[in-house]
C-alpha cells in the first residue's frame, strides 16, 4: 500500500466551530417514569460510554472516559440541546480477570440497546470489546464512535488490509448491512508502519524482534509493523511475530531472541497484556539491556508503566493514534478545563472529547428529524430515533480539537494522524514526549 507521510514536530489547528442547528420541540410536557417528557418524547437523552475504567487497564480508560463525561457536562451546561437534557451513562467492561473483557463488553452493550432513551455509545477502546460489540449494536441502529480501536478488520475488507479468511470481519459486525460504527482514531495499517519507518528512517535501527499478546487489536499492529519493516530493508528474526498471551513471563522468548542481539523489541498488545512484563524482563538480559521497547498506543496511559521504563533505564518508543493536542493552540481551553476536574490528560481524552461531541451534534440534527423515544421502553421510536442519529454521523463534518473530522463510507475517520513518543523524565515525572507527528494522506 503506497503511503504519504507528513511530518511535522508539532501541530497547529484552526479553533473548533461548532455549528449551530435549530431543534423542534413538540408543545406541553408530561411526567412520566423516566423524567420529563415533550407529548412526542423524553426530554432525557442518555449517551454512553463503554471503556476499562479499573483493573489493570484504568490508567488509558478512566482518562478517555472522562473525556466523554467532561464533553457531556459543558453540553449540558451550555444548553447545546436546547430543552433536553444529556444524561451520561458510563459502562465498564473489565471483566473477572482484570482487564478489557469482550464478554463483559457484549452484556454492556445489550444493556445499552434495551434502554430506548440511550442515543448513542463513544467507545470502546480495544478492538476486540469492539468486535464483540459491534453486531448487537448494529442490530438496534445503536451509534458506536470509538475514539480508539485501530484495528483496519472492524470496518474494511480485502487483501491489501490483510481483511480476508479469518479476517474478514465485516459481515459479522455488520449484520444488516449498515454503517453503525465510526472512530475517529486512524488504523493500524498505519499506524504499525508508521512506527516502523520512524524507527528504521529516524532511529536508524534495523533488526526486531516482533511479539504480539493474539488478541485482535495486538496481532493485527504486529503483523503491519513486520510488514512495513521488511518492505523497508529491516530484518525480522525469524521473519515473523510470536504470537504469546502471558500474565506473568515471557522470559524464555526474550531469551532465545538475545542470542540475535535485536536492535528493538517491537510488542502488538497492552500493558496490561504483556507489555509491562515484557520491557521489566528485558533489561534483565544484558543483551537486550540497550534495544529498543517499542509498540502502539495499547502500550500508553499507565504512569506506573512509565515509571518502571524510566527507573529501569529503557529507551521505549509508542504511537497513539492521535495528535498531540498539547500543541494544537485550539486544545487549550480542553487541557486547561479538563486538568481542573480530572488531572493529566490521557493520550486518548481529547478524541474522547471529540467523539461525544460528534454525537452530541448528531443528536442535534437528528431531532430535526424525528422525536425522542417517551421512555426507556420505547423500542419503536429507538429504532426510527438512533437511525437518525446514525444518519447523522454519516455526513457530519465536525472541527474539533483533534482536528476536522468526517467519516468515510466504511465509518473510518478522515482524519489520520499518528503521534510518535518516547517515555521520558519530564520536569522529574516520567510521561510520555512527543517526537514526531506523522500525517496519512
Amino acid at each position: 500500500m503506497k503511503r504519504n507521510w507528513l511530518r511535522f514536530m508539532a501541530l497547529t489547528m484552526g479553533i473548533p466551530l461548532l455549528v449551530a442547528m435549530l431543534v423542534a420541540c413538540g408543545a406541553g410536557t408530561t411526567t412520566t417514569g423516566t423524567g420529563t417528557s415533550t407529548t412526542q418524547g423524553s426530554t432525557i437523552i442518555k449517551v454512553a460510554t463503554d471503556f476499562p475504567v479499573s483493573g489493570a487497564d484504568a490508567g488509558i480508560g478512566k482518562s478517555t472516559e472522562n473525556g466523554a463525561h467532561l464533553a457531556v457536562d459543558e453540553a449540558n451546561a451550555n444548553h447545546v440541546i436546547p430543552g433536553y437534557t444529556l444524561q451520561f451513562d458510563p459502562q465498564d467492561d473489565v471483566g473477572a480477570s482484570g482487564v478489557h473483557d469482550p464478554t463483559k463488553g457484549a452484556n454492556n452493550m445489550k444493556a445499552l440497546v434495551g434502554d430506548a432513551l440511550v442515543a448513542g455509545v463513544v467507545g470502546p477502546l480495544n478492538s476486540n470489546v469492539a468486535q464483540a460489540e459491534m453486531p448487537i449494536a448494529n442490530q438496534a441502529s445503536l451509534a458506536m464512535i470509538s475514539p480508539a480501536n485501530t484495528n483496519p478488520c472492524l470496518t474494511k475488507e480485502g487483501a491489501d488490509v490483510g481483511c480476508t479468511g479469518a479476517n474478514d470481519l465485516v459481515p459479522k459486525l455488520r449484520p444488516t448491512g449498515n454503517v453503525t460504527y465510526f472512530r475517529v482514531a486512524a488504523t493500524d495499517d498505519h499506524q504499525g508502519p508508521a512506527m516502523a519507518d520512524y524507527l528504521y528512517n529516524t532511529l536508524h535501527l534495523r533488526t526486531a524482534y516482533v511479539i504480539d499478546d493474539t488478541e485482535t487489536y495486538g496481532a493485527g499492529l504486529a503483523k503491519y509493523f513486520v510488514q512495513e519493516w521488511t518492505k523497508l530493508g529491516g530484518t525480522v528474526i525469524d521473519g515473523k511475530s510470536h504470537g504469546v498471551k502471558s500474565t506473568t513471563s515471557y522470559l524464555n522468548l526474550l531469551t532465545a531472541a538475545a542470542a540475535s542481539k535485536p536492535d528493538v523489541i517491537y510488542f502488538g498488545g497492552n500493558y496490561s497484556t504483556g507489555g509491562k512484563i515484557i520491557q521489566q524482563e528485558m533489561m534483565t538480559i544484558p543483551e537486550l539491556k540497550n534495544a529498543v521497547f517499542a509498540g502502539g498506543d495499547g502500550l500508553t496511559g499507565d504512569t506506573n508503566f512509565y515509571k518502571q521504563i524510566v527507573d529501569l533505564g529503557g529507551k521505549a518508543y509508542m504511537t497513539v493514534a492521535a495528535p498531540d493536542v498539547s500543541k494544537i493552540p485550539a486544545a487549550q481551553t480542553f487541557i486547561k478545563n479538563y486538568t481542573a476536574k480530572y488531572g493529566d490528560v490521557g493520550p486518548y481524552s481529547a478524541a474522547a472529547y471529540d467523539a461525544m461531541n460528534i454525537l452530541i451534534q448528531a443528536i442535534k440534527v437528528a431531532l430535526t428529524k424525528t422525536h425522542t423515544p417517551k421512555d426507556s421502553s420505547d423500542s419503536a421510536q429507538a429504532q426510527v430515533f438512533r437511525q437518525a442519529v446514525v444518519d447523522a454521523l454519516k455526513t457530519i463534518t465536525y472541527n474539533g480539537i483533534t482536528g476536522k473530522i468526517s467519516f468515510d463510507q466504511n465509518g473510518d475517520t478522515t482524519n489520520k494522524i499518528f503521534t510518535i513518543y518516547q517515555v521520558a523524565n519530564v520536569n522529574g515525572k516520567p510521561d510520555l514526549v512527543a517526537k514526531d507527528v506523522v500525517t496519512v494522506q
